[in-house]
């Protein structure tokens, strides 16, 4: 059995289709998904029902990325901020003006199972963005910071690579799993496309929303695989552009 991890997928179901082929899944495998499943290119519906029949014959881990948080506020009460509207909303509005409700509340019921986060076996920790308690997860006041908090990956690239973990200096977030899988920033903005190592953080959102591939890791030997840079398997779209 292998395990993968994928990044922020952000509506590009045809991005998952290729990278989940290119990385040869196979039934007995383990996939975990950080979450931000829609919300950028036009197929954020799509993603959902593939994911929800994925589900049915895969050992899958679905996480809550802020982005999927929005959808379902939007599915249940029709509501909506203009920023949500701006940043990759506005797409997934027009996807679900095209289906039926009782696939809207397939859907609802499915958004409403994703979860914080997720510890395995070997301590590590995946979430959608990070987390602000120095004692962990089990003890964050504030619990949409799971998929909306950047300190922690920001703390992890101003760490200096020369501080001794020993250190009364180093960060305590840093110490407490041995490795943590995010999402959420995206790694392009510091000019990267693959995915991006720093202390123990691991940010597997290479840019599927903008014009980054999208990402598959195994989470043991390292090895990943990517799928076509989402705005060429979209050509006559904008995604979050």
């Amino acid at each position: 059995m292998k395990r993968f991890v994928i990044g922020d997928i952000h509506g590009g179901l045809k991005g998952l289709q290729q990278v989940l082929n290119r990385c040869h899944l196979q039934k007995e495998d383990k996939i975990i998904f950080l979450g931000d499943y829609v919300d950028g290119w036009s197929e954020s519906d799509k993603v959902i029902d593939y994911l929800i029949t994925l589900n049915n014959n895969q050992n899958c881990v679905f996480l809550k990325g802020n982005h999927d948080d929005l959808l379902l506020n939007y599915l249940k009460t029709k509501q909506f901020n203009n920023e949500w509207f701006h940043h990759g909303g506005e797409s997934t509005i027009e996807a679900y003006h095209k289906i039926n409700p009782e696939t809207i509340q397939k859907h609802i019921l499915f958004l409403e199972t994703l979860q914080d986060y997720y510890i395995d076996e070997d301590d590590r920790l995946f979430i959608h963005a990070g987390f602000t308690n120095l004692k962990g997860v089990e003890f964050e006041y504030f619990k949409p910071l799971f998929y909306w908090d950047r300190t922690l990956w920001e703390c992890a690239l101003a760490l200096n690579p020369n501080l001794n973990r020993d250190s009364v200096y180093y960060p305590n977030r840093l110490k407490l799993y041995h490795e943590i899988y995010i999402g959420h920033t995206p790694v392009t903005r510091i000019g990267k496309t693959v995915p991006y190592n720093v202390a123990n953080i691991w940010n597997l959102d290479t840019g599927a929303a903008f014009k980054g591939p999208l990402t598959v890791l195994d989470i043991d030997s390292k090895e990943y695989w990517q799928s076509d840079p989402l705005h060429m398997l979209y050509p006559n779209e904008r995604g979050r552009n």
